[in-house]
Order: C-alpha cells, then structure tokens, then sequence
C-alpha cells in the first residue's frame, strides 16, 4: 500500500517554494485575461513581477464579504452571477452551480477531484474499493460533491446519504458496511448515538473525515474509544480543500495547489509563523482564479515539517473567525481601523481594542505594544482613535509581547446579562 497520496506530497520545501512561485504569475496573468473582477483587482499589477511572497503581499485582500458585494451587485445590474470572478461559462467546462448563504454562488469546473480532496481522504486511510457514507448535504450547497469528487479520486464508491433521516441512514449502514464516514462530526455523533441506542451495528465505519464545524480533541477523543478514527478536513466552497489532518495529529497540512498567508486580521500584512492572525489564500485552480482570498477564519503557522514525512507547511487547525466587527455606541468598528490607527505609529507594534461596560454604556480602550512610550504618544494615539472611527477611546501602552497571541484585534467584554 502506498504511503503517499503523490509524489508532490514529499518534494522538498525549496522545489515546492519555487514551483508554486512559477505558477503563481502564470495563475494572475490568467485570471487579468479570463476573470472580469480579477482584471479589475489586478488592474496594475504586472503578473511577471510576483514571484515572491513579498510580492504576493503587496496585492490587495478580497474578503468574502466583498465577493458577496460583488456579487449582489453584477446581479442587479443583470450581469454575471459570480460577480465577474469565474473564468469559466457554462456548459462542459462548468459541471455545476452552486448556493452558500447571502447567497454566494459557486461554479464547479470539470475534470477529476476538481476540489482536491482525495489528498486529504488518503491521508485519513481511505483506500481503493471502499464505501464511503457520505452525509454531507447534496442540495444547493457544494460539501457532499466536494468529498464525493474526492473519494472518486482515491478509488473510493459513494452512498449519497445526505443529511437527516437519522434511521434510514442506520438502515443503509447496517445493510451496505460502509468502511468510512464523511460529512460533519456532529452528525456522526448523532449516528453513533442512535445507533447504540436502536441496537443497530455500525462498527464497520472505522475511519471519517469530516468538516463544516470544529472538531476539539475530547471529541476526537470520543469517536476513538468507540472504534472511529477521525480526521479533520478545512475546505471551502471558494477554495476547495486548504488543509487536511494526517496520521501525526499535528495541526493541519497544507494542500498542494494552495499558497497560504496569515495576516493581521483588517490588513493584508503578513504575520511571522507562530502569531496568530487570518488565513488569506490564493488558489492556482484555473476556473475560479481566487487572489489573496480573505477566509476570515483564524489560524497560525507550526514550524517544522509533519513526522509523516509530508513536508507541506502546517497551520494549528481552525482558531476562530478574523471578523471580530463589532458595533459601539450604535457605529460598527472594524478591525481594518485598529490597523489603520497602529500604521500611523511606528513605535506601536500590535493593538487590541477592548469593548467593555454594559449595554447602552460602551467604553473602548486601544491596548498597544509599544517599542518606546515618547511623551504625548498616549493622546496622539487616542487623537488617531477619534478620527477613524469617530468614537472616543482611552489607551494604554504595554510592553511588546505582553498581548495575547490569539488573533483577536476587537475583543468584546460587555456584559449582555
């Protein structure tokens, strides 16, 4: 049995470096040519001259919520459903269209595991000519077609159970014996549950991916002592699969056709590893060209390489949601603000502004890691506070390293009781 999903899974990290740099000007070049949005975005920038990450970080951040802006108002106008991002049309080169709430549409291109996640069903222990019980949703939304196409690759057979109709499902276990689960570990839960409850025998699922929602340790944990070894996945409808978890439990391996950054959450200015801030993709899928993706999830970069012998970068899994926008006094603050306000200081390094009092009675305080407390810094910084956000703030200088490594800009400590 092969221990590998490919050979790029073991490449060294200076080849894999050098050829997803060289694919990346070809990948913006394209999306100028073929993706409306994307001309747009990109209007000034020469494809050639992105060959680095350093590059790639002076390119702007399109966030999600953008997408949807963007989409919602091609829309209006009678235009193009994706907003202009897709450089594929309809018909043989498009399979299919899907929903995510606002909504947000998806186009699916042709060709075999056109989400890439047979990488990460392999490195769960799935194998050729096993049966997959698939319990993602089939309606509207990708998930189940993005873990079927992934099965498929891997050799796999599918039984498209969907979701709900708890004991249909049991029923169909019970009389096919699937070997693995896919869809999210809430359901399979529920199915273990019910299971041993109705009597049922389902033991022959002994491995899972699964998605969608987090999936803690005492989880995990959980599913082990009842004869289920499962394994994380993080994809998305945008961007198909970003990482996956392998046998080494050791935060999440980065998918090959995917260059990550982690940002400042309200920026686009890349972090060192460890810190924690908003994972920002850019995909090398020629049919949906995402540049700089925004994601809004929270994560960081692990150093070293997977004891697996996978030498892909690794994230420490999903650590929460980078919009921490929040509404003061009745005005929404974002953390592009408290960005804009530290960029104004070169001596102020991170900033977290911390939300506090009861409802009706805000209080903000702009907390700073500051290299040198000159005299008058403290008031310029609160001057800066009123002028981007409008809101009156205190400050309060520490010392650098002494704020919380966990992502968070905005922090809300109001009591809603």
């Amino acid at each position: 049995m092969t221990e590998f999903f490919d050979a790029l899974e073991t490449r060294s990290a200076d080849e894999r470096e050098a050829a997803q740099m060289a694919a990346l000007a070809g990948q913006l070049a394209h999306a100028q040519r073929h993706s409306a949005a994307l001309a747009e975005i990109l209007k000034d920038v020469d494809p050639t001259s992105v060959s680095s990450r350093a590059a790639l970080a002076r390119l702007p951040v399109t966030r999600k919520h953008e997408l949807l802006e963007r989409q919602k108002a091609s829309r209006a106008a009678g235009g193009d459903a994706f907003g202009g991002f897709s450089a594929m049309v309809r018909g043989p080169a498009m399979t299919r269209i899907f929903a995510s709430p606002g909504p947000i549409y998806e186009p699916e291109g042709s060709g075999a595991d056109y989400w890439r996640t047979g990488r990460a069903l392999y490195a769960a222990g799935f194998r050729k000519g096993e049966l997959v019980h698939n319990a993602f949703s089939y309606h509207m939304t990708p998930g189940a077609y993005i873990l079927e196409a992934g099965a498929h690759a891997v050799g796999c057979t599918v039984f498209p159970a969907g979701t709900g109709q708890t004991e249909q499902q049991l029923d169909a276990i019970r009389d096919l014996h699937p070997d693995a689960y896919t869809g999210t570990p809430s359901f399979l839960r529920i199915l273990l549950e019910k299971a041993a409850e109705a009597g049922v025998d389902i033991s022959c699922i002994q491995k899972a991916s699964v998605g969608g929602e987090a999936c803690p340790p005492s989880l995990t944990a959980w599913f082990k002592e009842r004869g289920v070894d499962v394994y994380q996945t993080y994809a998305t409808a945008d961007l198909g699969l970003v990482a996956y978890e392998t046998p080494a439990r050791e935060g999440l391996l980065l998918e090959e056709q995917v260059i990550v950054e982690i940002v400042r959450p309200g920026t686009g200015d890349p972090l060192p590893a460890g810190e924690v801030g908003e994972l920002v993709v850019t995909t090398l899928n020629a049919g949906y060209p995402l540049i700089r993706f925004g994601t809004g999830d929270l994560s960081a970069m692990l150093p070293g390489t997977c004891p697996t012998g996978r030498t892909a970068p690794r994230i420490k899994g999903w650590m929460g949601r980078a919009d921490q926008t929040t509404k003061v006094k009745g005005m929404f603050v974002h953390p592009s603000q408290v960005a804009e306000v530290a960029r104004r200081f070169p001596q102020v390094g991170k900033a977290r502004l911390v939300v506090s009092g009861e409802m009706a009675n805000d209080q903000m305080c702009l907390q700073v890691e500051a290299s040198e407390a000159a005299e008058g810094l403290s008031e310029q910084i609160e001057a800066a506070v009123r002028e981007v956000t409008k809101l009156r703030s205190q400050v309060q200088l520490v010392s650098p390293g002494s704020l919380p490594n966990d992502g968070k800009v905005i922090e809300d400590a109001r009591s809603y009781q």
